[in-house]
């Protein structure tokens, strides 16, 4: 590999010397390169001097904007090679691809179940403890996962997300929707 600055061919070296010479002042962890140490030192200052220029949000990391910047352009560079489905994340292509492997390297430790997403085995193991954090404001109920609330919330608000594109009439619940389709 060639360098144009002899600092450049200096840092690259350490990646495989393991030599770390820059210590941060605050923790003492310490790195191969001046500006990884920059940037680590943001994580004690809260410094984030990467702004979106759409929203405002700011970030420590540039590579956490251009990441944020997606959920404003819907730019999705990740692409499953099975099926074509494109992704914002390349942690949720990985995610994706599980689908298509049957892999499923969660596992419960109380049951032994197995899960391809490790928030699916959270939800599960609320199961055997019983936990239900989700909580109605409007009449006290509680549910064990997040999307189960949403759903319950609509008995109060009344909203029909699901609409027919052909007689426009709404449901509450995707399954009624799907019933009412098969109508048509």
């Amino acid at each position: 590999r060639a360098f144009s600055r002899s600092s450049t061919l200096t840092e690259h070296r350490r990646t495989h010397t393991g030599e770390m010479p820059y210590a941060c002042p605050e923790c003492g962890k310490t790195f191969g390169r001046t500006s990884n140490l920059v940037k680590h030192l943001r994580t004690h200052t809260g410094e984030k001097p990467y702004g979106c220029g759409r929203c405002g949000k700011t970030f420590s990391l540039s590579s956490n904007l251009v990441k944020h910047e997606r959920t404003h352009t819907g730019e999705k560079p990740f692409s499953c090679g099975q099926c074509g489905k494109r992704f914002k994340k390349k942690t949720h292509l990985a995610s994706h691809q599980r689908t298509h492997t049957g892999e499923r390297p969660y596992r419960c430790g109380e049951c032994g179940k197995a899960f391809g997403q490790s928030s699916t085995l959270i939800e599960h193991q609320r199961t055997h403890t019983g936990e239900r954090p989700f909580r109605c404001g409007a009449c006290g109920k509680s549910f064990c996962v997040s999307s189960n609330l949403v759903k319950h919330q609509r008995i109060h608000t009344g909203e029909k997300p699901y609409g027919c594109g052909r007689c426009g009439k709404r449901f509450r619940y995707k399954p009624q929707f799907t019933r009412h389709l098969k109508v048509h």
